[in-house]
């Protein structure tokens, strides 16, 4: 029995490390899409988004690896919290590599077009924002740190913020005929996914408050005020957008 529980805890916390290696990934994907938006960088583009699939094979090869600790190691309690969190918090960060690389797309949708002083330095701020985010929910994460997990979610409350200015830079621009329709069209993509992002990093922020506390957030309360900032503007989340995968 003592050999079983000792071969438990070596594959959780394999699990956990690997986890934290693919959120560290995020972090560094973030940037770098960034950079390839504004830099207009096409090869660029196509390497992070040919990297997106490796991204996804190593996601499913660790959900794979939670699903048999469930199945041979039966958990319990606490134990058994941490897997079923770890399961939830891959989905966040396989979710979010996509919308880098969908950052990416973008980039290759609007090549030739400059950018606005005001879009590129919100569009930097957005980024910056975002991997700071996964850098919280990666830090809270490897320490089981709840406050640095409850911290999480008022930093994201900036990214939106910051989304809010873009949609309306976004506006005032293309009023002024400064930003074609289709480009203002894509802008406004990205700051949904900058924004999606950033979600992410709160929902893995509550998984840790769930597996230190056994806290479970309440997704039937309304969204935060300001959410809604497009002053009627319905931007589709990123499974309505074309080539979003």
């Amino acid at each position: 029995m003592e050999e079983l529980r000792k071969g438990f805890h070596q594959d959780l916390a394999g699990a956990r490390e690997e986890l934290a290696r693919l959120a560290a990934l995020v972090a560094e994907l973030v940037p770098r899409a960034t950079a390839v938006l504004l830099d207009g960088d096409l090869e660029g583009a196509e390497y992070l988004i040919r990297g997106d699939s490796e991204v996804d094979e190593r996601c499913v090869e660790l959900e794979e690896h939670c699903l048999r600790i469930l199945a041979l190691q039966t958990p319990v309690a606490t134990e058994l919290r941490q897997v079923v969190a770890l399961l939830k918090m891959i989905a966040e960060v396989e979710r979010s590599a996509d919308l880098a690389a969908s950052i990416c797309k973008v980039a290759r949708r609007i090549y030739g077009h400059p950018l606005d002083p005001k879009l590129r330095g919100l569009i930097g701020r957005m980024g910056e924002q975002a991997q700071q985010l996964w850098v919280a929910a990666i830090d809270a994460f490897v320490e089981n740190d709840e406050s640095k997990a409850a911290a999480v979610v008022d930093m994201d409350a900036y990214l939106d913020a910051l989304q809010k200015q873009f949609i309306q830079a976004i506006f005032e621009t293309q009023s002024h005929s400064s930003v074609d329709l289709q480009v203002a069209m894509q802008l406004a993509y990205v700051a949904r996914f900058y924004e999606r992002i950033g979600d992410h990093a709160v929902n893995i922020a509550e998984r840790v408050r769930f597996v230190v506390t056994g806290w479970v957030p309440d997704h039937r309360k309304p969204e935060r005020p300001g959410v809604d900032v497009t002053g009627g503007f319905e931007i589709p989340t990123p499974g309505d957008l074309p080539e979003d995968s």
